[in-house]
């Protein structure tokens, strides 16, 4: 009997970590960040209007995602790189979507001053709640992902970084070039 008692608690501990590994496993993808060549997660926004916004709306689409907020300085300054990357490309179905998750009260007027400070056209979203942080596991601002028209992320950049020449222009013409599940 004395035995038999003897792995009872190495037995239960096994048992245990077993279901702590089975629920990970089957809980990767709300526990990792998303990987280049997975699938980009969805999430919900607002536009300067307030209305609601989600990326799922943008599928079919060739879009770099842009996680971002007015008070961080890398964010200003790889902005004006964005804004020509958007003159370049967005008459080619480029969407650049710029996710401010800057904390309330700041809202669509203080988000509309900085862009007109920056002269910036393309599109901005608002996610005070910092959903889109939590969903792709961001680890500060700014944070990129240049998804393809299947919604799948094919480049992650953390940093500030030029967008309008090099490499990031040549992946996102390629990605422009092709066709939906190509």
């Amino acid at each position: 009997m004395a035995k038999r008692r003897g792995w009872v608690f190495p037995g239960a501990v096994a048992g245990v970590l077993a279901i702590l590994v089975a629920l990970a496993w089957t809980n990767r993808d709300r526990i990792l960040p998303p990987d280049v060549g997975k699938a980009a997660p969805g999430f919900s926004a607002t536009d300067m209007s307030g209305r609601p916004v989600s990326l799922n709306d943008l599928r079919g689409q060739v879009v770099l995602l842009n996680v971002w907020a007015t008070w961080c300085g890398p964010c200003r300054d790889e902005m004006p790189s964005m804004e020509r990357l958007h003159k370049q490309l967005g008459p080619q179905g480029l969407r650049i979507i710029a996710v401010s998750v800057d904390a309330p009260p700041a809202g669509s007027k203080e988000l509309t001053a900085f862009a007109r400070d920056l002269g910036l056209s393309f599109t901005i979203w608002h996610d005070p709640s910092g959903e889109i942080q939590r969903t792709y596991r961001t680890t500060g601002v700014p944070e990129s992902f240049i998804l393809d028209r299947d919604g799948v992320i094919q480049k992650k950049v953390i940093g500030a970084t030029e967008w309008d020449g090099g490499a990031n222009t040549d992946l996102l013409r390629r990605l422009l070039a092709e066709r939906p599940g190509a």
